[in-house]
């Protein structure tokens, strides 16, 4: 019986190539770890929606149409300030609030396009402050992509290094195939239904946990060891129980996640600038013994080291709480949902798969009520 779509070709696309045999990720034509530790977002965001990296008078005109952008309507941080009151999560509060972007406004793929982008920093800051009890800070257009998503969580100016973190992390998850929440987007807007209705789509696609990941229990696990003489016997115990190490084993990749690459990078210049090295330290050592027992256990199986891994470290050293952590990696990716909904216009093929019949056959209807006299 057949469970899911896995193998099959349901589009084509130009904007990213996952190779899960040779553990590569091309971003339109770019390796993610040439393109994502190098390029601002703002290049990438260009790359994705327009098809090429921007020239520098281009680059700067297009980070300004962006800016633009981030303030959200009244009608949205209305229902952030009662969404907050009814203590709903964060990603819950992204759902809810991004149908209001273009409230009042003619659809225009493009425009909305650019206007999800430009806001949802602004949509999850705002959020998460007032879940807290404190105030919302003033949209800064002269900020950065990044930046400006840390000033709206945490009501200052971020220090280069950090805002380059967090950057770094943006580029590396802004598109992966045709995953859950991407699919789910083009299916939408393959209807002829609007943008932003189709990221609405995709954000619910995220809130599910075996799409959205858990780079949370990852970085748990690395508490819970607390020192690299303890690894051994937390991971062997858990390993004996038949536990899944999470932040290990990816669906696509047979070898190791590249986008794990490129975060341990991210985090090891991060960490020698700021936050805790010795947790750096610790989660290197972690990871070294797990997938030193996983061969041992499970030879038969090729579990690296996943995103999701180096995502909870770089996100816990930027001062980012676990709860952020899925609609941070939303930020990103609305990006590559945007410009996947883009492609699916361009196509102009409503997606319809078929389904497999599996009921019964032969029945006939027999009514067990007796007729009304008239």
């Amino acid at each position: 019986m057949t469970q899911d779509l896995e193998g099959v070709v349901a589009a084509e696309t130009r904007l990213s190539l996952v190779d899960g045999e040779g553990g590569k990720l091309i971003l339109a034509g770019y390796a993610v770890e040439d393109l994502a530790e190098h390029a601002s977002f703002e290049e990438v965001a260009h790359l994705l929606l327009k098809g090429r990296i921007p020239e520098p008078t281009e680059h700067r005109d297009f980070a300004q149409q962006l800016a633009r952008r981030r303030e959200v309507p009244g009608a949205a941080a209305q229902l952030l300030r009662e969404a907050a009151a009814a203590k709903a999560s964060p990603i819950d509060a992204l759902r809810m609030a991004v149908p209001l972007l273009t409230l009042g406004r003619e659809e225009n793929p493009l425009d909305d396009a650019m206007t999800a982008i430009g806001s949802f920093p602004t949509l999850v800051g705002t959020y998460w402050r007032l879940l807290r009890g404190e105030p919302a800070v003033p949209v800064r257009s002269d900020l950065p992509h990044a930046a400006h998503y840390l000033h709206q969580v945490f009501g200052v100016e971020p220090a280069v290094e950090r805002a380059r973190a967090l950057e770094t992390y943006l580029n590396t998850v802004c598109d992966h195939g045709l995953n859950a929440s991407t699919f789910a987007a083009r299916v939408i807007v393959s209807t002829r239904s609007d943008i932003i209705s189709a990221i609405t789509g995709a954000v619910g696609a995220l809130k599910g946990p075996l799409h959205g990941g858990a780079p949370g229990p990852a970085l748990n696990m690395v508490f819970e060891i607390g020192t690299p003489e303890r690894a051994e016997t937390v991971i062997e115990a858990r390993l004996a129980r038949g536990e899944r190490l999470m932040g290990f084993g990816h669906r696509v990749y047979r070898v190791r996640d590249p986008r794990a690459d490129v975060l341990a990078r991210a985090a090891e210049c991060f960490y020698s600038h700021d936050g805790d090295r010795r947790l750096y330290d610790l989660a290197r050592s972690v990871e070294q013994t797990a997938l030193r027992l996983l061969r041992r256990h499970r030879p038969r199986r090729r579990l690296e080291t996943n995103v999701e891994f180096y995502t909870a470290l770089l996100l816990h050293g930027l001062g980012l709480p676990a709860e952020l952590f899925t609609p941070t990696f939303a930020v990103g990716r609305v990006l590559g949902w945007s410009a996947h909904c883009l492609e699916q216009l361009q196509e102009g093929r409503l997606i319809r798969p078929q389904s497999s019949y599996i009921g019964p056959l032969g029945l006939r209807y027999h009514s067990a009520c007796a007729p009304v006299a008239s």
